[in-house]
């Protein structure tokens, strides 16, 4: 059982970082031991992104994008540096409080659905709200409320075997949403997708977007897609390159 007074907001986040920023950080570095030597995937990173933003992540293969949103979503540790995540530092973090964060906060669509194939999509949608500790019955009408707002009310009993690239990434999208986090992070969401899907995968997060203002970063390479959002930031060499 995890300590609640270990969840309590970190002193290092200000009263307006609380108040207005969902993400904070300060100096992020990420590096990684390879072939005797370190590659350093990200490098004093300074960033902060408000509620209810929809912020693109652009940049070239290998830039330090993924790595970006997994340290974010406290998928992973960085080197030197901090997150701050709704006021909560991620510092210092048991492995278990770094779970109970995630599952309470962020919701990851990647490109890449990693769907359960022996489930069910009701079934893959269902496991973070039964991870929250939900009653089953509850978890169940949340997720097929959640999968119809996808447009696959009549798909929710079909595993992923059977449902096209683009359902599969609604259904991806459906499990991101079911413990209404207040970030989600999706990286290259509509990279498999061909050019009608992905635009109505975009318009599906535009719309999450708009209607609960959740906040949302998508890694992306789309050009045309990025300019659709409020704002980019453009990783270069494990950089913060431009804000806009």
């Amino acid at each position: 059982m995890v300590d609640s007074g270990a969840l309590e907001m970190s002193e290092s986040a200000a009263p307006d970082e609380v108040s207005t920023q969902v993400i904070v950080t300060r100096g992020l570095e990420k590096s990684y031991a390879m072939g005797g030597g370190e590659v350093m995937a990200l490098s004093g990173v300074d960033l902060e992104v408000a509620h209810g933003e929809m912020v693109a992540v652009m940049g070239v293969s290998g830039a330090g994008k993924t790595t970006l949103l997994h340290l974010l979503g406290a998928l992973d540790r960085p080197t030197k540096g901090e997150v701050i995540l709704e006021g909560k530092s991620l510092q210092e973090r048991s492995e278990v409080e770094l779970a109970r964060l995630r599952n309470q906060y962020v919701g990851f669509v990647f490109q890449f659905h990693h769907l359960l194939p022996e489930f069910s999509g009701l079934e893959n949608v269902m496991i973070p709200g039964l991870l929250r500790g939900a009653r089953k019955k509850e978890v169940e009408e949340q997720a097929k409320e959640m999968l119809s707002r996808m447009g696959l009310a009549d798909r929710w009993n079909h595993r992923p075997g059977e449902l096209s690239g683009g359902e599969q990434q609604r259904v991806a999208i459906a499990r991101a949403l079911i413990n209404n986090p207040s970030v989600v992070l999706a990286d290259e969401p509509t990279g498999n997708l061909d050019s009608s899907t992905a635009d109505t995968i975009f318009e599906l997060l535009r719309e999450i977007n708009e209607r609960s203002r959740q906040t949302i970063l998508v890694a992306t390479h789309n050009a045309s897609m990025a300019e659709k959002m409020d704002r980019v930031i453009a990783v270069v060499d494990g950089k913060i390159a431009l804000k806009k």
